[in-house]
């Protein structure tokens, strides 16, 4: 599904947490989107659910409003940072629950999910741990295969083999069976290499949104002995450096030509990629 957002405000009373946000996703990709606590990442994921309604500006899907709509909302999937939160009833009550609401619900594939992260349709959904829940969020935002799918930190209760567990999962099932999908996350180093694009907001503001590899692209690791990377990146912007005996490393931001690449090689410098990590840090804004 595509999503077409312009000058989009979303208010909690006099405190503005999405600021005239302008935004186009096109359908079958997969979207990281970070931003740091209070940026307005789950304001946004809310009002594209349909969970809240804008203050002003246009939302659409698939050039449709949300906001009340069903016929576009029954096609929308948001599983929220606590995953299933449903405090009454079962695995199974949540499962009905989920076929019912979604039209493009897997029954098979649930099935397949609730053994591989070893959860069974008798438990009870208030007595489970932060990992299950998590775990039952995520079963439900696969299954239910929604043509727009949004995860907003919901498997961060899960430990690193089911979170990794997980992201195969999706990425085998986004191969087989494309749809859009929206992943909100603080694990930037561990989630990112499924980005197609990466939007970065931060103040309720877009500051970023390009394809991942452009977006790396923008930084470069330079790596030898120490004096040469000191003189090679003085004048750049450096996000930050490392030494270990006499070699060093500096990541610079910013797109090095072919001169100053020549440059480097002449001075027996290694050039290389950089985390999206540290991408985001210097891109809002360094520590608070």
């Amino acid at each position: 599904m595509r999503v077409e957002v312009r000058d989009l405000v979303l208010r909690y009373g006099e405190t503005t947490a999405l600021d005239g946000i302008t935004l186009s996703l096109a359908e079958h990709k997969i979207y990281g989107l970070l931003g740091r606590n209070g940026s307005g990442k789950t304001s946004l994921l809310s009002v594209l659910a349909g969970f809240r309604r804008e203050s002003e500006g246009v939302v659409r899907v698939d050039g449709a409003p949300v906001f009340e709509h069903a016929p576009v909302t029954s096609r929308i999937s948001l599983i929220r940072d606590a995953g299933e939160t449903t405090d009454i009833g079962t695995v199974e009550d949540a499962l009905f629950f989920a076929e019912w609401l979604r039209r493009d619900w897997d029954a098979g594939f649930a099935d397949t999910l609730l053994e591989r992260f070893a959860l069974n349709r008798k438990m009870t959904v208030k007595t489970m741990s932060k990992g299950q829940r998590s775990a039952l969020g995520v079963i439900i935002g696969l299954a239910g295969r929604a043509p727009l799918t949004m995860f907003d930190e919901s498997y961060l209760g899960m430990d690193a083999p089911s979170r990794q567990a997980f992201y195969d999962v999706l990425l085998a099932d986004y191969m087989a069976r494309p749809r859009t999908i929206i992943m909100s996350s603080h694990l930037i180093e561990e989630v990112s290499p499924l980005f197609e694009e990466v939007v970065i907001i931060d103040a309720g503001r877009v500051v970023v949104h390009e394809e991942a590899q452009a977006l790396l692209a923008r930084g470069t690791a330079v790596t030898g002995a120490a004096a040469p990377v000191d003189a090679f990146t003085e004048g750049l912007t450096v996000l930050g450096s490392r030494q270990l005996g006499a070699t060093k490393s500096a990541m610079v931001y910013g797109v090095l030509d072919d001169a100053r690449r020549r440059e480097a090689a002449a001075a027996g410098l290694e050039l290389g990629p950089i985390d999206m990590q540290d991408l985001f840090v210097h891109l809002t804004g360094g520590p608070r």
